[in-house]
């Protein structure tokens, strides 16, 4: 893993941006990741199909939390189905590293609590 993204993921776990949550959200959804015990929630405002803001909560490993992080950064100002049209490459372009089948667990366990809170409901 270059310097450059060990970095970004230490800074993004360490500084989460869009950490806590999110009053008048109007989207949510939670996840987990039963191999490691990591876990998110994320709460959203959309208007007009459009991701006016987003947070998330939970715990996990410095990798899981920086996905969080740069993924909520990313969906911002988005439409809904921009967001839902994410996939793993996508975040492994935002993170900037290769992983070992156990951290892309960690890492997609951001696009798959997204998906969960924007996926209409029946």
């Amino acid at each position: 893993m270059s310097s450059l993204y060990q970095a970004i993921i230490l800074d993004h776990s360490k500084h989460p941006r869009n950490c806590g949550e999110l009053e008048h959200a109007n989207h949510h959804g939670e996840a987990k990741n039963p191999t490691c015990g990591d876990s998110l929630s994320m709460d959203i405002l959309t208007e007009n199909g459009i991701i006016e803001d987003i947070r998330f909560d939970g715990a996990g490993c410095a990798i899981s939390q920086a996905s969080a992080s740069l993924l909520t950064e990313a969906v911002k100002e988005k439409t809904i189905e921009e967001a839902l049209a994410l996939e793993r490459d996508d975040i492994l372009a935002l993170l900037g590293v290769t992983l070992t089948p156990n951290r892309l667990k960690c890492a997609l366990l951001a696009l798959e609590t997204l998906k969960k809170a924007l996926r209409p409901k029946h």
